[in-house]
């Protein structure tokens, strides 16, 4: 069994909307989920999910704490997996979508109030997304 270390970057803006990726493998339906990767070489999880989230967003972001980390399995149990989500708040940038990466093909900034209507990759997200709406 081989182990997949990656990071996930959840921004919350303050009209409570989350920043979502529009993703999926070529030719298979997308689904909605926060900027998220694996981690390359000898960076940490911090430095993952700040290239992955300017990788797939066009945006700069820092990270302001660490949330969670979700551990598992995949279906077929060839390969566990671990993902340590962090907020983050955008510092420069503008949205991208980059015509050569054939997984994403949407970044938009999505209601909290609506986030379980949307098909998400990872229901289990919500949760944790909801959790940082501003009261």
């Amino acid at each position: 069994m081989s182990n997949w270390k990656g990071a996930a970057g959840v921004c919350v803006n303050e009209k409570n909307e989350v920043l979502l990726v529009l993703q999926g493998i070529p030719g298979e339906e997308k689904k909605w989920t926060v900027p998220a990767g694996g981690i390359e070489g000898k960076e940490t999880a911090e430095q993952c999910c700040m290239r992955e989230f300017f990788e797939e967003t066009g945006l700069t972001v820092q990270i302001i704490e660490k949330l969670d980390a979700r551990t598992g399995e995949y279906e077929d149990s060839a390969v566990s997996f671990e993902v340590t989500y962090f907020k983050v708040k955008v510092t420069g940038g503008e949205i991208v979508l980059h015509a050569e990466d054939e997984w994403i093909t949407d970044v938009a900034w999505k209601s909290i109030a609506e986030l379980r209507e949307l098909e998400l990759a990872y229901p289990d997200d919500a949760a944790l997304i909801e959790s940082l709406a501003v009261h």
